[in-house]
């Protein structure tokens, strides 16, 4: 027997559990294959909104596609997170008071970090099983398991073989805090107030020129003779650096100098005026000082023009010893530089202005410290030459985007490549597979360059070394024992390994074939690759989704996945971008404590249509989880009632129109759901099977099928019992991938099953079942009632009242339905009687319904002039509550000065208000039609 209530506290655990004891999870049978690899959540992450979203539209899937009977493959796996572990692992060791790690070494803190990989890592796949996550967790992953580790060397060693990785000093994101090159995805831009530092920077041996400034008209709005050229920063102390200035070629201001020469200020010596399309006329002063070592826009002016990259920031963003450098500027913190550079050229009489400005600028997501541009030494793939296949898959629809629209998005990236930097100053990763050893040049070794071995391990970098030296290297232990060992005058080769790790997204690049065995030729890999879908954000649709292809198709000559679905942003209620800082962060397990799983899941995809962010909120959960609720006290009465769905039944020989109609709505809800979910449109699925289930199911076939059932025909009551069991079957199963523990509760409880409901068959109905008479039939019934019911409740007819009503005039088919349908109405709509009359009696209000007039006779049932009172004083109370709003709306200073939260709700307020005056409006018009 059900239960009175679903207690999801307790069954959500029970019913996992079960599944996966079932292995229910894993892929079985030898149908096509459907695969998922889960984008992988980090080791140290914890589920939040986007997560909660994004697996729970792949359970959906994957449950979907099980049903169907594929032999489905859900890939399930954590990412180690270099930076991000390491930090978390530093951070415990510090609050422990530990030595730091440079003090312990490498090895012993590689050590520390699995131990906390191991009792503390992993959590968000916990929280995932939470969700109702149906992956095969048999075959969990890690990014730094050992098969996945021996994929990342090889693939290293593969594309250095190949020309496509490659060593080169280039410009990155570089991290003072945690030393260490970062991707632009860790770095976030934001803005805070700055300033613009406007300098003279004197040319050479006191030279003049005409200055002229003119207006947008070309109206001339100043001219004078100048010795110097006018620059604007916002980082003085890079100016230390600079390599030239530069102006537009079409700036007449400046064509007079191009070409000579300006003196660099405190660093007296001279840098050229060059002539670049990067600087605008527009801006500023429409000069730009060229910092080629740390600037990306500055590196390729400077890389066009040959210009001298002069790098002046160690890894700690201090100034750095050279020989450009003032010695008083060295050491200093870059920040302690610049105010110290602005006061040494104030004194110089060459600061002209300081203009307050706001600005963007970069800092770590995790240090939170403003990155530095520095030009490093680090490890490239050619990702030019990888990406041309990777943008014809695309482009030919071997791979499709869903939604389309997204495909300029992952082409505007793709066509402007840039090399990928996979090195990282980090010791948690997979470590460079590559050691160097001095150059040989005749028989000595030049100390300033380095010979590069590669291979998939160190016998096999000692086998390519000693075929170079001619003698077998020894191995130093660290880059200092390389140093000793190289120079202490023995001249015996020796090698040392790269310190450094691969970027996660190198190794998370491999993930669609790497997790299915490669590099063996495993039979789960040729079973499951490509991919079906992958599921993901635009947010890393460079970073992930681009590698994965450039990878997939070069290493596997095929592509990874054949469909990518980018879904939405997950916002607050008010369209907000959630943060911490905000306070407006939605966590979903508190959601799924207070509320279940299913709750959350149907809500998330409800809301998840394509190209729109999802407003998120409590309330929407809650109304979700009402409708679990709807729908188990729905099974209670059909359990209580002798509905279950029986073997052999056929829904194509029912005979009543009640049940004709049902099974043609079944059917037009299995059909829509499919569809939808075919197309990735998990919204119009959600909503198809919700309105279905609440609206038809529950709220009118059971409501009119109660005399069926409690009547006396036998043969109706047998038919509609078996009528609705089949059709609250169908409803389980597609309702299943959406809300998978209540579904598969009541599954079990309604009736002694053999397999559990996430294996079950999908179903499929045939078009035959369609009967578009019985629909149109029931509608229209369902439509009056509802009618009636509006008009009651604008009347305000107290709810216990029976009234009469009068069909007006002669209408075939209206009386045909009434003579099958007329004890449902009066049931539902708590009519006393119909009649039928040639004209609307006096003391009714009438109602139109499609085209058929109807009157209720409200005569002495409501008190018509308390009634016309009561409405006009709640007009007025609406109208005022509008006015007020409309005042402060159309106050520019509330506008501007209010929070746009408020304005928002003010907004929101109106509208509610404008419907409800448009419903009292409706309700004094029938008041005042009464005759």
């Amino acid at each position: 027997m059900i239960e009175k209530n679903f207690d999801f506290k307790t069954a959500e655990a029970r019913i996992y559990k079960e599944w996966e004891q079932s292995d229910a999870f894993k892929p079985s049978g030898a149908d096509e294959a459907y695969t998922i690899v889960i984008p992988p959540p980090n080791v140290t992450g914890s589920l939040h909104m986007g997560h909660a979203l994004n697996d729970s539209l792949q359970d959906i899937l994957v449950r979907f596609e099980r049903m169907r009977g594929k032999s489905v493959l859900w890939q399930p796996g954590t990412d180690h997170a270099g930076i991000a572990t390491q930090m978390v692992v530093e951070r415990q060791m510090a609050e422990r008071q530990e030595p730091k790690r440079t003090e312990i070494g490498r090895e012993k803190f590689l050590e520390k970090v699995w131990a906390w990989k191991e009792e503390s890592g992993g959590t968000i796949i916990n929280q995932l099983k939470r969700l109702g996550a149906s992956c095969d967790w048999s075959r969990e992953r890690f990014t730094m398991d050992e098969g996945l580790s021996k994929a990342v060397v090889k693939v290293f060693v593969k594309l250095h073989e190949e020309g496509l990785i490659y060593r080169d000093k280039r410009l990155v994101n570089w991290d003072p805090k945690y030393q260490t090159a970062i991707s632009d995805l860790e770095v976030e831009n934001i803005e805070v107030d700055g300033h613009f530092w406007h300098f003279k920077y004197p040319l050479e041996n006191g030279e003049t020129y005409e200055y002229i400034e003119k207006d947008e008209d070309g109206n001339e709005t100043l001219r004078e003779v100048r010795d110097y050229i006018s620059i604007a920063t916002t980082r003085p102390e890079t100016m230390l650096g600079d390599g030239a200035v530069a102006v537009h070629p079409g700036d007449e201001r400046y064509k007079p100098i191009i070409g000579k020469r300006v003196l660099l200020p405190l660093a007296d010596r001279y840098i050229p005026i060059i002539a670049d399309d990067y600087p605008d006329p527009e801006f500023g002063s429409g000069a730009v000082k060229i910092t080629g070592a740390h600037d990306f826009n500055d590196y390729q002016v400077a890389r066009r023009h040959d210009l001298p990259l002069h790098v002046i920031l160690d890894s700690e963003a201090k100034m750095l010893a050279s020989e450009i450098m003032p010695e008083k500027y060295v050491g200093l913190d870059r920040f302690e530089a610049r105010k110290q550079v602005v006061a040494d050229i104030d004194a110089q009489g060459l600061l002209i202005t300081v203009e307050d400005k706001k600005i963007m600028q970069p800092f770590g997501d995790r240090s939170n410290v403003v990155i530095e541009p520095l030009l490093t030494d680090q490890w490239y793939v050619n990702a030019e030459e990888l990406a041309k296949p990777a943008i014809k898959a695309v482009e030919d629809g071997t791979t499709k985007f869903v939604p389309e629209n997204w495909s300029k998005t992952y082409f505007q990236w793709m066509n402007n490549i840039e090399p990928w930097c996979i090195s990282r100053q980090l010791w948690w990763g997979h470590r460079i597979p590559a050691w160097y050893g001095p150059k040989l040049e005749g028989s000595d070794y030049l100390t300033d360059e380095h010979e590069i071995f590669v291979g998939e391990n160190e016998e096999e970098a000692i086998a390519k070394a000693t075929a170079y030296y001619k003698e077998r290297p020894k191995i130093a232990t660290n880059l200092d024992d390389f140093q000793a060992r190289k120079n202490n005058g023995k001249r015996e080769p020796v090698l040392y390994q790269d310190e450094d790790v691969l970027d996660t997204w190198f190794s998370s690049g491999l993930w669609p074939f790497a997790t299915l065995g490669w590099p063996e030729q495993t039979p789960m890999l040729k079973k499951h690759y490509p991919t079906s879908t992958l599921v993901t954000a635009h947010d890393i649709i460079f970073f992930w989704v681009a590698r994965m292809m450039m990878q997939g198709i070069h290493l596997m000559e095929e592509v990874p996945f054949k469909n990518v679905y980018i879904h939405a942003l997950v916002l607050d209620e008010k369209g907000a971008k959630m943060s911490k800082s905000k306070g407006n962060v939605i966590d979903p397990l508190t959601l799924i404590e207070k509320y279940g799983a299913d709750a959350l899941r149907f809500t998330l995809a409800a809301l998840a249509a394509q190209g729109r962010n999802i407003r998120m909120s409590e309330q929407r959960v809650e109304g979700y989880r009402n409708f679990g609720t709807k729908l188990w006290n729905a099974a209670r009465f059909c359990q209580m009632n002798g509905i279950v769905s029986k073997s052999g039944f056929d829904p194509a020989n029912v005979q009543s129109t009640v049940n004709k109609w049902v099974v043609d709505e079944t059917t037009q809800c299995v059909t829509a759901v499919d569809k939808a979910l075919e197309d990735f449109r998990f919204n119009d699925a959600a909503n198809a099977i919700y309105r279905f289930t609440w609206n038809i199911f529950c709220d009118w076939y059971l409501e009119i099928a109660k005399p069926l059932l409690q009547g006396d025909d036998e043969a109706l009551k047998t038919e509609t019992q078996a009528t609705a069991g089949w059709a609250l079957d169908h409803i389980l199963r597609v309702l299943h991938p959406f809300m998978p523990f209540v579904t598969e509760e009541l599954w079990g409880t309604l009736k002694e099953r053999d397999n559990y409901l996430l294996v079950e068959k999908w179903p499929h109905l045939s078009d035959k079942l369609l009967n578009k008479q019985a629909t149109d039939e029931m509608d229209w019934v369902v439509g009056l009632i509802t009618a009636i019911r509006t008009a009651r409740a604008e009347m305000n007819v107290p709810a216990g009242a029976k009234i009469p009503m009068v069909a007006i005039g002669d209408d075939a088919n209206r009386d045909h339905i009434l003579s099958i349908h007329s004890n449902v109405i009066k049931r539902l709509a708590r009519v006393d009687k119909i009649d039928t009359e040639q004209s609307v009696p006096k003391g009714a209000v009438q109602i139109v319904h499609q085209g058929v007039t109807f009157a209720l006779a409200l005569s002495g049932i409501i008190d018509t002039d308390a009634e016309n009172a009561r409405l006009e004083k709640e007009l007025g109370k609406v109208a005022g509550e509008i006015a007020g709003i409309d005042k402060r709306l159309n106050n520019p200073a509330f506008v501007d000065k209010a929070p746009a939260k408020v304005v928002e709700e003010n907004k929101a307020r109106r509208e509610e208000l404008i419907a409800q005056q448009q419903k009292l409006e409706q309700a004094v018009t029938r008041l005042k039609n009464l005759v």
